[in-house]
């Protein structure tokens, strides 16, 4: 390939020029491109549709491949990557089966806004339609799910696809993109052309508020007496959380968050009510209930979020600032839609309010109320001689000094990580959180610490999720990617039970993980199953089961100083709920702070 001189910006390295390389596969072009995006990493599963990709990356000095045990693990690696740095993550996988394990993950990342290239191989051309052996239509299948599609019947435009496809993919709102490639594709000889630039026409990556719509905003402050800062992961995405902050101060605004906007905004400053919703704080929800004013940014009035529509923030004056103009209207009315990139709008509303001598506001009566909620309802359990899952993640977060990457499964252990580990740094939890998808946090985190070599990465997760995807043991322990597991073993599936608990009388419906005759528990331990530790070290791999609440901080402490992976399960009850809680169909005034049951 002739050389050129790249510019490098967000570790993605862009030609200013169209360039024209040697001879070569559509195989070995696509690798090309990938390598000129500025590819680290890919996580890839082979198979007949995809060997001609597979030996191209062999031959990559650029790219490492991570070979996952299941395709949606390694979906899951890739989006564990993305959210660790904010590059795109990029798995691969074969047609059919192949393709449609990774559907999954992909649809993840597209509820989760998180950029990632999925690439797939695809039947010979002159079989697509024709049921060939491994053929599905993945372009089709994934249509619902995915930012962008892309299926290569020409292989002179697979170096502008990929050039695309990255674009789109972490541009604008973040979010998935495949290219299914044929094999024909792959196989036949040609000179690429790489694209120096792209230009899709009609797509506006960054849109930006004007001065005439930014105004009214600090106006409304000026007036308010009971204002919030709502914000979500548009924050995270969109690499705002400079100016985030920097505008809460000039204009004193309390903040809460989603969970997609955890550690956005530090949950040790003193304007933070952390996040509310569902299972969030008390003052966080409160506040947004009796708001004049809520100023949502970068967040999509998520039913976790808003309980019953019609109740969620009743009496406020409500100003959304999203990137997605399709996010307008679509959940909740709002007086004020703004469309614009988040990092600009708070940039320049700072800027204005600095210009144009910006009166803050007294706010000292509602700040004395939202401490007066912080103070009567903070996050809290009730110690017992068994170890809690609260108590083990509050040890985490001390001896981590709060600097740990966490990742979760799903369930009621996802939760409570997120109340008792604070996070104050962005991208430093990482969860499923649209979709909800268990087998998420093994392999995310092995994604993230691939990303952040240097960085304690941490799996919290729950018996049920962890089983999920056990098998990415195997990739951690031959790829040598040390990662740390805290196994919360309650025998259930304990979200679900919990709903059953309050809904259904604590009739099981098939919620009991071990056997329902004869449940494992801290003090039934021989009825635990299946024997965890056994399993985890027939992977390579350390492990350790603990029971004993003096036994806890010691073993969290030595499975982080443990140079290898390590799974440290903890025998919890069962009989814990994740409190507080607010019902569907309720509002954020009818929280549950304690159990009924």
């Amino acid at each position: 390939m002739k050389s050129a001189t790249g510019i490098k910006t967000d570790n993605i390295v862009t030609f200013p020029q169209d360039e024209t390389g040697p001879p070569m596969k559509g195989a070995e072009a696509l690798v090309a491109a990938l390598e000129r995006e500025g590819v680290e990493v890919v996580f890839a599963y082979p198979g007949g549709a995809s060997l001609e990709l597979h030996q191209a990356l062999v031959h990559s000095k650029k790219i490492r491949t991570i070979l996952p045990r299941f395709e949606q693990g390694g979906g899951f690696m890739a989006h564990g990557y993305a959210r660790a740095t904010g590059k795109t993550g990029v798995c691969m996988a074969t047609s059919g089966p192949g393709a449609t394990n990774l559907i999954t993950s992909i649809a993840d990342a597209f509820m989760d806004s998180i950029p990632l290239v999925a690439i797939t191989g695809q039947v010979h051309q002159w079989n697509i339609g024709k049921a060939a052996f491994q053929e599905t239509d993945f372009f089709g299948m994934t249509l619902p799910v995915v930012k962008h599609s892309y299926l290569v019947l020409d292989k002179d435009d697979l170096p502008k696809i990929v050039k695309e496809a990255f674009y789109l993919a972490n541009s604008g709102r973040p979010g998935p993109v495949i290219i299914d490639i044929p094999k024909d594709v792959q196989q036949e000889i040609f000179e690429p052309v790489f694209p120096g630039s792209v230009n899709i026409r009609g797509y506006q990556s960054s849109p930006r508020a004007s001065d005439e719509e930014l105004l009214p905003i600090l106006g409304l402050i000026e007036k308010s007496k009971q204002p919030v800062l709502y914000t979500g992961g548009g924050i995270i995405s969109g690499k705002a959380h400079e100016e985030l902050q920097a505008f809460a101060e000039i204009t004193g605004l309390p903040v809460t968050t989603t969970l997609m906007g955890v550690g956005s905004f530090p949950e040790s400053h003193p304007q933070s009510l952390r996040w509310f919703g569902m299972h969030g704080t008390v003052a966080g929800n409160f506040a947004v209930y009796e708001s004049d004013l809520l100023i949502v940014a970068g967040a999509r009035f998520d039913d976790r979020i808003t309980g019953l529509v019609s109740k969620f923030a009743p009496n406020a004056t409500i100003v959304h600032i999203d990137i997605d103009k399709s996010e307008h209207q679509k959940n909740k009315p709002v007086k004020y839609p703004i469309h614009s990139d988040i990092k600009y709008a708070f940039g320049r509303l700072a800027e204005l309010a600095k210009a144009n001598g910006f009166n803050r506001p007294d706010l000292s009566k509602w700040s004395a109320q939202l401490k007066e909620w912080q103070e009567e309802n903070p996050f809290s359990y009730e110690k017992n001689r068994h170890i809690l899952p609260q108590e083990a993640i509050e040890i985490l977060y001390e001896e981590t000094g709060g600097e740990a990457i966490v990742t979760t499964g799903v369930g009621q252990h996802q939760m409570w990580a997120a109340q008792f580990y604070k996070f104050h740094r962005s991208r430093s939890f990482i969860s499923s959180l649209g979709l909800g998808t268990m087998g998420f946090g093994l392999p995310a985190a092995i994604g993230a610490k691939v990303a952040c070599p240097d960085q304690t990465v941490v799996d919290i997760d729950g018996d049920g999720s962890f089983l999920m995807n056990v098998q990415e043991l195997a990739t951690s322990f031959v790829e040598k990617i040390p990662v740390k597991v805290i196994l919360m073993n309650n025998q259930h599936l304990g979200m679900v039970m919990q709903w059953e608990d309050m809904l259904y009388d604590g009739v099981r419906g098939q919620t009991i993980l071990g056997d329902a005759n004869n449940i494992g528990t801290p003090d039934n331990l021989e009825a635990l199953y299946p024997n965890f530790v056994s399993m985890v070290e027939s992977f390579g791999c350390k492990a350790r089961q603990v029971v004993k609440r003096e036994d806890l901080r010691g073993a969290i402490r030595e499975m982080l100083d443990y140079d290898g992976t390590y799974v440290l399960e903890l025998v919890v009850p069962y009989t814990e709920h994740v409190l507080p809680m607010i019902q569907q169909g309720k509002s954020a005034k009818e929280i549950l702070t304690h159990s009924e049951v």
